[in-house]
């Protein structure tokens, strides 16, 4: 840990939007760049690890989470050492606390001392593999659902409703991340799934003018559908289907990124 601190860089001008924040400022500000579900297997917990930018940010200190405008008490942010945790009293600019919440915090959110101001530079990528997900027990659905959406936020996978039928199509970038996820819905929700094999083979944000992006939804819903945060999401076979889109609609913009913060 003295080598670390010897010869580890300091802590780095943050790219945010409308400025960039710097380690040197006064005042706290921090993101989210992971958040991590049941870490307690006792407790439904979610913790959100957070990066401090800059500032000194003391334990009960309440800070503003930027994406709703509401204050946050932190009153007890956690410090982690592999397997130990312990209450984090301080943390300066390059330190990572954990903070327990229920969902409130996502990745890319950004908390400051009141500024308006946020992290970016965070992506989210299009899947490379994509399945569709179903409960063994048809009754359990709702379940199922809550399951997805706490693995959509913390960035395990990525999952989409098609807005024709039932169901989740779930998205990830590894054959094994298929098998990871119906182990911990298994372990975690006491809820078997099986993933079966979806007809798209690929996903792409749209974005574009309201009136486009809405007549190009009601002519491709058998194609459509959203991703957790409600954003459309064009599924398809064909790499054809994509430079077919951006010829023939050129006001929109299909996307293999997402930045992670609205």
């Amino acid at each position: 840990m003295d080598g670390i601190g010897t010869y580890g860089p300091v802590p780095q001008v943050q790219s945010a939007e409308p400025r960039q924040i710097s380690p040197d400022e006064k005042t706290v500000a921090g993101f989210v760049f992971k958040v991590q579900a049941n870490m307690d297997p006792k407790h439904r917990d979610r913790v959100a690890f957070v990066r401090m930018a800059s500032g000194h940010f003391k334990r009960g200190m309440k800070l503003t989470h930027v994406r709703s405008k509401k204050p946050m008490a932190i009153t007890n942010p956690v410090m982690f050492l592999a397997s130990d945790r312990e209450l984090a009293e301080e943390a300066w600019a390059g330190d990572i606390i954990g903070i327990p919440n229920h969902g409130q915090l996502r990745i890319g959110d950004t908390l400051t001392e009141g500024e308006a101001i946020r992290v970016t530079g965070i992506p989210s990528f299009a899947p490379e593999l994509l399945q569709t997900c179903r409960a063994g027990d048809p009754l359990k659905s709702k379940h199922l659902e809550k399951a997805l959406m706490q693995f959509a936020e913390e960035g395990a996978a990525k999952v989409f409703r098609p807005m024709i039928g039932s169901g989740f199509i779930v998205g990830v970038v590894g054959q094994l991340q298929f098998e990871v996820l119906a182990s911990r819905i298994e372990l975690e929700y006491g809820l078997p799934v099986r993933f079966e094999p979806s007809q798209f083979t690929s996903a792409r944000w749209v974005t574009g003018p309201q009136d486009k992006l809405d007549a190009f939804m009601d002519t491709n819903k058998g194609h459509m559908s959203t991703d957790h945060d409600g954003d459309p999401v064009y599924l398809t076979r064909l790499q054809w289907d994509i430079d077919r889109i951006e010829r023939d609609h050129p006001d929109l913009t299909l996307s293999a990124t997402k930045e992670m913060m609205v």
